[in-house]
């Protein structure tokens, strides 16, 4: 008896691997869910939104390297799911969307719910395809996942929810592959040229990225050789801050003044895997190599004198052997000095003394690194509590940090959360979020409690946009539409059952994070933090001192001179 549609596409699935498919259930999606209910080995997890499906399988593939899968009923439904996917494409993390499509017949009749995901999906995936024959299905199911896999980004399938139902002549394929973990390296004559510039330069700094994930021994190693600073780029924190006695930090608007100077006044840059952005924070004078398995990354963000295609891990083992050992490393122990006293200068903000309120959340950051499991996995909003995780959250090689830290979207952190502890039901996962973060997909709260996932919830409640209105204040403009009238977080969340509390001053913080996280179940602690903290760059330009400037003025000529007052209160009582 031939099999429908569904039973081969589910089949593929669990030959390749995949254990869950997040989504939100509807019609279109019936023949796919109806099978998954009764197949072994793979589970559907229920959401409330179809983007946090999509955040929660990009999480779950960043974990474990392996595709994750997520879908989305006809119309609406797989609609919600392109800003999750929009993240995981830019993470370069390989997941496969399933977008259900309305009955074949109806297409291009301006159907109820119809839309054209052939077309909305193009620019966040490497492969997009329509399944039109039920023959067709499994090599296009097949080429999407190799795709995803190989490629590290998004591929979706769309498949008419009629189609699913009806009978495959196919059987179900093997993809044949199971990571694109090959050997990539550039030619010798490139790492002669490499290994001349670093040996010719005296002052060298790395630049580390997500591109250096398992090749940390290896960084150690050349940084040793050329006796470099290292500092890195937010996304590759996790795999080279831990055990480096070369680092010095991060670079831009979130990271040190040590790691910015590092990376200006040396004389040949190394970039390592990184895409890192912005292009006022790159030397203008020095020699810049940069490795990269994407050729299409070489150059993008600041001119290079030599660019080596190749995985780093694979590059510095070829190029290592070709550098001199170094005899002179005072370039490195000025900036290790830097290092150390900007780390001091971070730790003196991060205090927290008994009865002084608001609460700095630079606080609230230490003392939950502090509480924090050795293998914790760590999801921060974006604004200011990447901020805080950027700064005070300590990798030890055990520990993960994810974000959304190339697509830059509010609300991810609780999404990534479910992901990684429906992946991994043993760890401590931990969220920074914010309130309005938190706020934005506040419904997947309640998949906490349905799933059972003890998930711990740290939420930085400022009542504001907050790092929103920091961009304000430097371009001298008066914040206006940042304000949020939050609820009580800790009551919302008693009230679906979650464990919650409420910590309002500084003596509080440590007995309350200490007993929501050894709570056995999902928990929320609500932090009441203080609004005006400024997360100062490593570097401040003319334009952005002169844009605090032309804020105070405005502030205290619009009546808000309150606000300049709490600001410099923040500033200087310390």
């Amino acid at each position: 008896m031939a099999k429908k549609v569904a039973e081969i596409f589910i089949e593929t699935l669990v030959n390749a691997g995949v254990k869950r498919v997040y989504g939100v259930v509807g019609d279109s999606l019936n023949g796919l869910t109806d099978v998954i209910r009764k197949t072994n080995g793979i589970e559907w997890l229920h959401m409330r939104h179809e983007e946090v499906a999509a955040f929660a399988a990009g999480a779950e593939a960043h974990l474990t390297g392996e595709i994750a899968v997520c879908a989305g009923s006809c119309g609406p439904g797989n609609l919600h799911l392109i800003n999750g996917l929009f993240d995981c494409h830019r993470n370069r993390v390989p997941v496969l969307a399933i977008a259900a499509q309305i009955p074949s017949h109806e297409i291009g009749s301006s159907y109820f719910q119809e839309t054209r995901p052939d077309h909305l999906f193009n620019d966040c995936s490497h492969y997009c395809e329509t399944v039109s024959q039920p023959e067709q299905m499994p090599r296009v199911l097949g080429i999407a996942m190799r795709t995803a896999i190989t490629k590290r980004g998004v591929a979706v399938v769309i498949i008419p929810g009629d189609l699913a139902l009806r009978e495959c002549p196919a059987p179900a394929l093997s993809l044949g592959i199971k990571d694109s973990a090959s050997v990539l390296r550039p030619s010798d004559n490139e790492l002669q040229r490499a290994a001349e510039i670093l040996n010719n330069a005296r002052k060298v700094t790395i630049l580390g990225g997500a591109g250096c994930e398992g090749a940390h021994d290896e960084l150690i190693a050349v940084a040793e050789r050329l006796k470099s600073p290292v500092v890195h780029a937010l996304r590759g924190k996790e795999f080279i801050e831990y055990d480096n006695p070369y680092d010095v930090g991060m670079t831009g608007l979130l990271g040190f003044s040590s790691g910015y100077h590092a990376m200006m006044n040396c004389d040949a840059l190394l970039m390592l895997g990184t895409d890192f952005p912005y292009q006022q924070f790159y030397p203008k004078n020095a020699k810049i190599i940069q490795v990269d398995r994407l050729g299409e990354q070489i150059g993008r963000r600041t001119p290079v004198d030599l660019g080596l295609i190749g995985n780093v891990r694979d590059t510095l083992d070829a190029l290592t052997p070709l550098i001199d050992d170094k005899a002179d490393r005072s370039y490195l122990d000025l900036c290790l000095n830097h290092y150390r006293s900007a780390r001091e200068s971070l730790a003196d903000l991060a205090t927290g003394e008994p009865g002084r309120t608001p609460i700095h959340p630079q606080y609230v950051a230490k003392i939950l690194d502090e509480l924090a499991a050795e293998d914790a996995v760590f999801t921060c909003d974006v604004g200011t509590p990447t901020v805080w995780s950027a700064r005070y959250l300590h990798m030890n090689g055990k520990r993960r940090l994810l974000g959304s830290f190339n697509h830059g979207s509010m609300a991810n952190a609780l999404p990534q959360a479910i992901g990684v502890q429906a992946s991994h039901p043993g760890r401590q996962v931990i969220t920074l979020s914010g309130d309005g973060g938190l706020a934005m997909l506040l419904g997947d709260l309640l998949t906490l409690r349905q799933l059972k996932l003890p998930v711990k919830l740290v939420v930085f409640n400022n009542g504001a946009l907050g790092f929103v209105e920091l961009e304000m204040k430097a371009a001298g403009i008066v914040d206006y539409g940042t304000d949020l009238v939050n609820p009580n977080f800790a009551k919302l969340a008693e009230s679906a059952d979650i464990f919650g509390v409420r910590v309002e001053k500084p003596e509080e913080l440590r007995p309350a994070l200490s007993s929501a996280l050894a709570h056995n179940g999902p928990a929320l602690i609500e932090v009441l933090v203080n609004r005006q903290e400024l997360s100062m760059p490593p570097t401040i330009s003319l334009e952005q001192a002169l844009g605090f400037s032309l804020y105070m003025i405005r502030a205290v000529l619009s009546g808000r001179g309150d606000e300049v007052i709490d600001l410099a209160k923040t500033i200087l009582m310390r």
